[in-house]
């Protein structure tokens, strides 16, 4: 399946957004924030229930969401006064039942959901978020790997199967990537992705028995480092010959819209199938939001009291 190109949204929005130098994704007339726009090649919007994160390998070393993140630390009631910080935020997890199309959405891109200082009831309230959104697909994207495997086995076994949460790993180099493609092999999921950026080496003869799409991309902004165009050319042919979906995000480098995302003169835009579900009406989904996270989440958040923070 090849993603048709994104079609410009809210030009209003990104307009000012540039002018303040913050993503589109924080401009909102609401007092809650709406990520319901993305600029990201592979997704329309991203959700973050969490924010903040820790670097755990080489492909955090130049972290973006975390560049972004504490620019704004000290900034009196911006999402991330308290920077790059971990913090959960509840008030974010009925978002997507309150977006009005389908969409796919990119799950914590300014997070990591399976970190060590997340909850595990946490973890599966929102995924019971993602269950009930049955319209959107979901892109659940983690370098944890043991820790999602392992959930996924247990208390989100219940879950693990939906068609529409897509499960996926990144896979930098060899060394810290490659183990984690296994972890996500061991996940009794119906879709595992690899989002191979930024890629860092050559990563050789890739097993990709069960994986069903594959993301690559070089690293972008300052100090980024080079990505070899070999290194990618085997991973697209790999894919092809293993008929795996093949995206390709980007070259990147600092001035990555000058640097492109063709590969010998095209772009790949390629996706798994996607499960395609009609999306309620409004008072459907507010009756879902009342269910699910009754009395401004008081029913879900008492066993974290002291955890949960806005």
């Amino acid at each position: 399946m090849e993603r048709q190109p994104k079609v410009r949204q809210s030009t209003i929005r990104l307009f000012f957004a540039m002018l303040l130098c913050i993503p589109s994704s924080f401009c909102s007339n609401t007092k809650t924030v709406m990520s319901d726009y993305s600029k990201i090649e592979w997704t329309d919007a991203t959700w973050n229930p969490v924010r903040g994160c820790t670097k755990v390998s080489p492909g955090c070393k130049h972290c973006y969401a975390e560049t972004f993140a504490e620019r704004f630390r000290g900034t009196p009631g911006h999402p991330y006064e308290q920077g790059f910080d971990l913090r959960l935020v509840p008030e974010k997890l009925s978002e997507p039942l309150r977006w009005n199309s389908q969409k796919m959405v990119f799950v914590n891109s300014m997070s990591d959901l399976f970190q060590d200082g997340i909850p595990d009831d946490y973890i599966t309230t929102v995924a019971r978020v993602m269950e009930t959104a049955k319209w959107h697909t979901f892109q659940v994207l983690t370098k944890r790997s043991d820790r999602m495997r392992d959930l996924l086995r247990t208390k989100l076994r219940w879950i693990a199967k939906q068609a529409h949460i897509w499960w996926g790993v990144s896979v930098e180099d060899r060394h810290y990537g490659l183990q984690r493609i296994h972890h996500l092999r061991e996940a009794p999921v119906a879709v595992r992705f690899l989002s191979i950026e930024p890629l860092l080496e050559d990563l050789g003869e890739l097993d990709l028995r069960d994986i069903h799409w594959v993301i690559v991309g070089g690293e972008s902004g300052a100090g980024a480092r080079p990505m070899a165009k070999e290194w990618v050319v085997t991973i697209r042919d790999q894919c092809r010959r293993a008929r795996v979906p093949f995206f390709f995000k980007q070259w990147g480098g600092f001035q990555k819209s000058r640097a492109g995302r063709h590969l010998d003169g095209q772009t790949y835009d390629q996706l798994p199938p996607i499960h395609s579900v009609a999306c309620p009406e409004r008072r459907v989904r507010q009756a879902l939001i009342a269910q699910l996270l009754p009395t401004g989440q008081s029913k879900i958040t008492a066993p974290l009291e002291g955890h949960w923070i806005g």
